[in-house]
């Protein structure tokens, strides 16, 4: 929140679209949260607040104190946690035993579908700054640096859902009489081993 609030002043409202339409790919909060974050930023000196008139309505908009760059300077010193994976799909493939075949190639289809539009936002996002028409082109370099991760992931989860549904279609339709196949099962150990090694050495 103080990272947005560093870009430029925000009502509650203005954040809460903000976050749903760039942070909420990283780090989603429920928006009931999101509305009580600004308060409690100005109350801890970090954010002020100020009522300001939109037509006949009247609106609060928040602002960064000095104190409120500190603390994210602060916090940006940190090198911060990896990051926490939570994909329902993954886990309805992981005991996929306890249903049917045509279950887990639906669960595929749709961690297919999920990629394919997560993609179609990148695009249409990276199409707009190319274009000179997004919203904050000053912050391209930090932006083009999230925006490659999440279109990597994107693609990641796509074409692993992909190669599943081959790797499914085959099956018996119990997935408990599926036996595994030992050429995947060293590919995967090859490619962790890979990943495992230190890089730049």
């Amino acid at each position: 929140m103080l990272g947005l609030l560093s870009i430029k002043p925000w009502s509650s409202y203005e954040l809460t679209q903000q976050m749903d339409r760039s942070l909420g790919r990283i780090w989603p909060r429920a928006v009931s949260k999101l509305y009580e974050e600004p308060k409690k930023l100005a109350d801890r000196g970090l954010a002020r607040s100020a009522t300001r008139r939109n037509g006949q309505r009247t609106r609060t908009v928040y602002t960064i104190t000095a104190e409120g760059r500190r603390a994210l300077a602060g916090w940006l010193q940190q090198p911060g946690e990896g990051p926490v994976l939570e994909f329902e799909q993954l886990l309805k493939v992981f005991f996929a035993d306890n249903g049917t075949k045509a279950d887990l190639l639906a669960t595929l289809a749709a961690a297919q579908a999920w990629a394919r539009a997560r993609c179609q936002e990148s695009l249409a996002i990276g199409e707009q700054y190319r274009g000179g028409s997004g919203p904050f082109p000053e912050r391209l370099p930090e932006l083009q640096l999230t925006s490659r991760f999440l279109t990597d992931f994107y693609l990641l989860v796509g074409e692993w859902a992909q190669w599943s549904a081959t790797i499914v279609a085959a099956w018996p339709d119990d997935p408990r009489q599926a036996k595994p196949d030992p050429e995947v099962i060293a590919e995967i150990i090859r490619r962790a081993a890979d990943g495992a090694r230190p890089t730049g050495g």
